[in-house]
Order: C-alpha cells, then sequence, then structure tokens
C-alpha cells in the first residue's frame, strides 16, 4: 500500500538549490521503489526570503512547514546578507524555524566512510571505526535566553550581555532524546557540561543523572566541555551518544564533523516532541561555487536519507540511499571537495546521475 509524505522543500541560498534538486531526484526513484509517494512543495526561507519578502522566515512558509510531514532544507546564508541588522540575516531564519516548530534536539551524526578516511587529519588509527551522535538543544541555553542585548551602563560603557539558562523540563526532554538515541546505538551516553563552575550546567548534571534510573540499559559517563573537546581530538573512539546544551552542541559538534575529513559529507536532523521534523546539511551555502555545478550533494542526499528514518519511519529506504552513496564512493566518482589522485571528478548534477544508477542497479533491500 501506498504511503504518502508531503515535504517542503526550503532550498535557501548559494548551491541550495542545486544540491536540494539532487535529492529529491533520489527520494522520487526510493519513492517508486518502496512505495513511497511524495509531494514536494517549495517555500522560501533565508536570503531569498529576503530578497523577496524582506523577512527571513515569512509567516507562510512557516505555516507551510507546519503542515508537512517533514522539512528538507539546504543552506542560508552568504556575504550579499551579512551587513543585515541580526534579527534580518538569514541565520535569523533558522532560530525562527525552529523556535516556530519546537525543534529542541539537533542530532548531528560524525561516522567516518571507510572511502574517505584518508581525508581526515587525523591520523587513520585514531579516527577509522568513529561513530559518534551528538545530541544538542536547540531551543534554550545561552542563545535564547535572557536578558541579552547590547547594554550602556551608567558611566557610558556597553557592556554586552547574554544569560545560560536551562530548566529542568527543558534538561529532561533532551535528555530523554539523548538517552533513547544511545539504546539504538551502542548503549553509551556522555553528557557534557561545565558543573565545576556553572551553576545551571550542576542543574544539567542533576537531572541527566536523575533520568539515567530510566535507562539502566545505557551507560551514562560526564565529562567537562573543555575536556570533551580535548578528547573528540585525542581519542574520539570513545565516544557513541553525547548530549549537551546549546552552545557546547555548536561547538562540539562541528568539532566532531571535522574528525571525518569533510564537513560537506554531514548531515543532521533537528526534531521536537511532535510534528514534523528539518533535516539539513551540516554545510553552508558556498556562495563562491553556487551556478558552477562544483557543489557536492551527498550531504544533502543522506539529510533525505536522516529525513526518512527518522521522521518519516521509513529506516529501508534510508538505508538503501546511505548504501547508494557508499557505492558512489566505492566507485571512485568525487566531487572537487573531496577529490583525490586517481579519482573521477564530477559535478553536483553528475554525481546525482551516479546515485540515481546505483540506486537502480541494486534490488530492493
Amino acid at each position: 500500500m501506498t504511503q504518502n509524505y508531503r515535504i517542503t522543500l526550503l532550498p535557501g541560498d548559494g548551491i541550495g538549490p542545486e544540491i536540494i534538486n539532487v535529492a529529491v531526484d533520489v527520494l522520487k526513484v526510493v519513492g517508486k521503489q518502496f512505495d513511497l509517494q511524495f509531494e514536494f512543495q517549495q517555500a522560501l526561507m533565508g536570503g531569498a526570503a529576503i530578497d523577496a519578502t524582506g523577512e527571513p522566515l515569512p509567516a507562510d512558509t512557516l505555516e507551510i512547514c507546519r503542515n508537512s510531514d517533514a522539512i528538507l532544507l539546504a543552506a542560508v546564508g552568504g556575504y550579499k546578507w551579512d551587513s543585515l541588522p541580526s534579527h534580518l540575516r538569514p541565520e535569523a531564519g533558522l532560530l525562527g524555524l525552529r523556535a516556530g516548530l519546537g525543534l529542541f534536539a539537533n542530532l548531528r551524526p560524525a561516522k567516518i566512510i571507510p572511502q574517505l578516511i584518508d581525508a581526515s587529519t587525523l591520523k587513520k588509527e585514531v579516527v577509522e571505526g568513529v561513530d559518534i551522535m551528538v545530541v544538542r538543544e536547540l531551543t534554550g541555553g545561552i542563545y535564547f535566553g535572557k536578558p541579552k542585548g547590547i547594554f550602556e551602563t551608567e558611566t557610558g560603557e556597553k557592556r554586552g550581555v547574554n544569560t545560560m539558562v536551562y530548566s529542568e523540563s527543558e534538561i529532561e526532554r533532551i535528555g530523554r532524546v539523548a538517552f533513547e538515541a544511545a539504546r539504538k546505538r551502542g548503549g553509551k551516553l556522555c553528557s557534557v557540561d561545565k558543573s565545576n563552575v556553572l551553576e545551571v550546567s550542576q542543574l544539567w548534571r542533576d537531572r541527566i543523572t536523575s533520568l539515567s534510573q530510566e535507562y539502566p540499559d545505557v551507560e551514562l559517563s560526564h565529562m567537562y566541555v573543555d575536556a570533551a573537546a580535548m578528547q573528540l581530538v585525542r581519542a574520539p573512539k570513545q565516544f557513541d551518544t553525547i548530549v549537551t546544551g546549546n552552545l557546547f552542541g555548536d561547538i562540539l559538534s562541528d568539532a566532531a564533523a571535522m574528525l571525518t575529513g569533510s564537513i560537506g559529507m554531514l548531515p543532521s536532523a533537528s526534531l521536537g516532541a511532535s510534528g514534523p521534523g528539518v533535516f539539513e546539511p551540516v554545510h553552508g551555502s558556498a556562495p563562491d561555487i553556487a551556478g558552477q555545478d562544483k557543489a557536492n550533494p551527498l550531504a544533502q542526499v543522506l539529510s533525505a536519507a536522516m529525513m526518512l528514518r527518522y521522521g518519516l519511519n521509513q529506516a529501508a529506504a534510508a538505508d538503501k540511499i546511505e548504501n547508494a552513496v557508499s557505492q558512489v564512493l566505492e566507485s571512485c566518482d568525487r566531487t572537487g571537495d573531496i577529490m583525490s589522485p586517481g579519482m573521477n571528478l564530477l559535478g553536483c548534477h553528475s554525481m546525482g546521475k551516479a546515485l540515481i544508477q546505483a540506486l537502480e542497479s541494486g534490488t530492493r533491500d
């Protein structure tokens, strides 16, 4: 029986339209193979939305997203809009989308792809076998806490203020996502905080520890954020699943991403308690190569696989896409950012064609 899904596409800026087109083509092929019918609808966000409407996240875009089963986002931002006030920059649309959809959990995998292991700047013996999931709290912490702003003191000196704040319920809901993720993976969860100096982290550690009693099958450990940053570089294979707050997660997830050698290969998922999730590549909009058929679409395609797995509960279809990516890389096909001697250089469009060929050449798994 055919299952129907409404997918909102947010191509955004720079290379976004190019890479999202590849992902849509891949989803159409997989949809036919697994009796999945996708209704794609496109909306404006980021710089493209600013140019058209003056806002990085128009109200009708948010409404379209709310009425979707999942959202596939490409990339936003670019030099063109860097001089705008912070609340009107493309990136403000991301914060508005997350808040508007209640997306409090960001899942960022950092998994070594065997065919690309030499792209890592770390020694092979250090990164071989790395498979980490960073679960980052997304709608609280210092990015959203109040008071915030730049204020003038009585002496006339300006003072910048941001407030790191977490409630028990916010900590517990991200903790449950992390424990559930760890349960499906290697059964190990490391909670990262700075409880030796921050009261908000003391509450974080207390609530995560208390929550662990509900997950006796998951081994819980704690680590200070500075130590975690060091250990990610020193011995990353010790980590399975990491849970942390918004600021620490922002930094650590990028550090973990670079273990793989190319941030251009990594997907992510942003989930809420209910409603549609947002699935997007970790990389930026790369305006310097936009429209030149040089973009790497694989992170966008892998984000579509995460959408199938975590957003639509279609694990078999997700596996098929991930296997196709591995098959293409095994065939030595590369875009410029992951190119090495002896490989076949492909553009964005040709990489998409190679993926579809890989999907159609195999049998349904």
